[in-house]
């Protein structure tokens, strides 16, 4: 996902205050059962994950379970010229919150010349009034902040939502399979009339056990 500078951080403050109301939950979903760390700074993120989803999603679990695990991406990010800068990477879902939310990771190894990957996570939740998947993207690093919302819309997934420039959003989860699957965003300025493709990566599931190859 392409960093943007958000001038709506304020957004991030709800999700944090939601995510937290999530914390003081007494109706466990589904615990790792793992023991704790040994090192206490690792203690947050061992309570955060979970084993699945909370019983209450239902069969929205089945929207993002099937994600669940080590993407191998070949990010691609269009230029205004038409042509297209490839990054590796991998792609990291798991379940957390209880199970009440699944969480995302998109990591960009460093080019040549570079010390430090690209990392940003995304935050994904069922609004059962809305029944609409809510996802919050954030990279710090650029201090992007980005909303989105929708679900399943025939054999893909569709989330829509506004850049901090006005311009619409459409991110979507395509050609899925056990295996492999393409996402692709993509952007309008004149409210949907037409689309510009930004990006578009194409993922395939590492399969259990190997490690990530070295750039």
């Amino acid at each position: 996902m392409t960093p943007r500078r958000a001038g709506t951080r304020w957004i991030a403050i709800g999700w944090a205050a939601s995510a937290l109301l999530s914390l003081t939950d007494q109706s466990f979903g589904a615990p790792t059962g793992a023991p704790p760390p040994a090192d206490p700074r690792q203690q947050m993120v061992a309570v955060l994950s979970a084993s699945g989803p909370h019983a209450s999603l239902g069969d929205q679990a089945r929207v993002w379970d099937r994600f669940v695990g080590t993407w191998d991406c070949d990010f691609g990010f269009y230029r205004e010229d038409g042509s297209v800068r490839h990054s590796p990477g991998e792609l990291e879902f798991g379940w957390v919150l209880d199970g009440r939310a699944i969480q995302d990771l998109w990591i960009t190894y460093p080019r040549e010349g570079e010390k430090e990957r690209g990392i940003g996570t995304s935050i994904r939740f069922f609004d059962d009034g809305s029944r609409t998947w809510h996802v919050l993207f954030v990279n710090p690093r650029y201090g992007a902040v980005l909303s989105v919302q929708g679900g399943v819309e025939g054999d893909r997934i569709v989330l829509r939502g506004r850049d901090p420039d006005g311009g619409q959003l459409r991110w979507s989860f395509n050609d899925i399979k056990d295996d492999s699957f393409t996402w692709r965003g993509e952007k309008s300025r004149d409210e949907g009339k037409t689309w510009r493709v930004e990006e578009e990566h194409h993922m395939r599931r590492r399969p259990s056990g190997r490690a990530k190859v070295e750039q």
